[in-house]
C-alpha cells in the first residue's frame, strides 16, 4: 500500500443491490436501465494497477499512525475550542476522524494483510465485521477518504437482462490504504520517516542530474524505448525512428559553407 488511490480481498465479499433508480428530470426512465452510480469503473479493467500487496508490518504501522491521528485530531480540536490556534483545512479534516471511522480502517488493513493488498468488502460485511450499523461505516469510509487515508474507487459489472443493449449492475467498492505526507507531520516525531542524511541527497542531486544529461543525449527512438514499453513503445520507437533519419538527412544534404558563402557574396555584388 502506499500513502493517494489508488486492494481486491475477501473472501466472503458481495456487492450490496442499489436502490431503484431515480427518473430523469425530464420524468423518463434512464435510456439503457443501468444502475451505475458516476465515477465508477467496471470490475476487472484496473485492479491490476489499483491494488498493492503491503510490505511486511506495514499494515500495522498505518493502523498506529490511525490512531495517534485519532488523538491529534481530538487535541486539535480541543484546542481550537479553546481559541488557543485556527485550524488549517488539513487540521479540520483530523478533528473528524472518529473512534468508528479508525474501526473500520483496521478492518481494511486486516483485509490487506489476509488478501494480499486485494480489499473490495461490501458495507454489509464491514458492519458484520466491526459491529457497526451501516451508516456508520458508510460515513466512516467518507471520513477516511476526506482525510486522505483511504482511497476508494466505484465498481459496477455487466449482468445479464432481457431486452437489447448491454447491462450493468453496482458492486462493491475497491480500497487501498495510504498515508500522505500532508498530515505525517501530525504523528510523533518517532512515526515519521527518518530524514535523508546530506550525502544522500547530494548523491541522489548528482544522479538526477547525470539521468537528465543522458536522456538530452538519447535519440528520439532511444528515447522512446526508454520510457514507454509494450506496444505503444514499439509505435513510437518507430516513430522516433523516422524523425532521427529525418534529421540526419537534413544534417547530410545541407550546402557546404564555403558554397554559400561565395553565393552570398555574388548577390551583393
Amino acid at each position: 500500500m502506499g500513502t493517494h488511490t489508488l486492494s481486491e480481498a475477501l473472501a466472503g465479499a458481495f456487492g450490496y443491490r442499489p436502490a431503484r433508480p431515480a427518473p430523469a428530470r425530464s420524468g423518463a426512465a434512464h435510456p439503457t436501465g443501468a444502475r451505475v452510480l458516476r465515477d465508477s469503473v467496471e470490475v476487472g479493467t484496473f485492479e491490476h494497477v489499483f491494488f498493492s500487496p503491503p510490505a511486511k508490518g506495514e499494515t500495522d504501522r498505518l493502523l498506529r499512525a490511525a490512531r495517534r491521528l485519532l488523538d491529534a485530531g481530538r487535541q486539535l480540536r480541543s484546542e481550537a475550542r479553546q481559541g488557543k490556534r485556527t485550524l488549517t483545512p488539513t487540521e479540520r479534516l483530523l478533528t473528524t476522524l472518529t473512534s468508528a471511522s479508525v474501526r473500520v480502517f483496521e478492518e481494511i488493513l486486516t483485509l490487506s494483510r489476509l488478501n494480499r493488498g486485494r480489499v473490495f468488502p461490501s458495507y454489509e460485511y464491514l458492519a458484520d465485521a466491526t459491529s457497526l450499523g451501516r451508516a456508520t461505516v458508510a460515513r466512516g469510509l467518507t471520513i477516511l477518504e476526506r482525510v486522505g487515508l483511504l482511497v476508494r474507487q466505484r465498481r459496477f459489472k455487466r449482468i445479464e437482462a432481457e431486452g437489447p443493449g448491454p447491462r450493468y449492475e453496482q458492486t462493491s467498492n475497491a480500497y487501498r490504504a495510504l498515508l500522505p505526507d500532508s498530515i505525517v507531520r501530525y504523528l510523533p516525531r518517532w512515526m515519521r520517516p527518518a530524514p535523508l542524511p546530506d550525502d544522500a541527497q547530494h548523491y541522489a542531486a548528482e544522479q538526477s542530474a547525470e539521468l537528465t544529461a543522458m536522456r538530452a543525449q538519447l535519440t528520439c527512438r532511444e528515447h522512446a524505448e526508454s520510457l514507454v514499453g509494450g506496444a505503444l513503445g514499439k509505435v513510437l520507437a518507430k516513430l522516433g525512428a523516422a524523425i532521427d533519419r529525418q534529421e540526419r538527412e537534413s544534417q547530410t544534404d545541407t550546402e557546404p559553407l564555403l558554397e554559400s558563402f561565395i553565393i552570398e557574396n555574388k548577390a551583393l555584388a
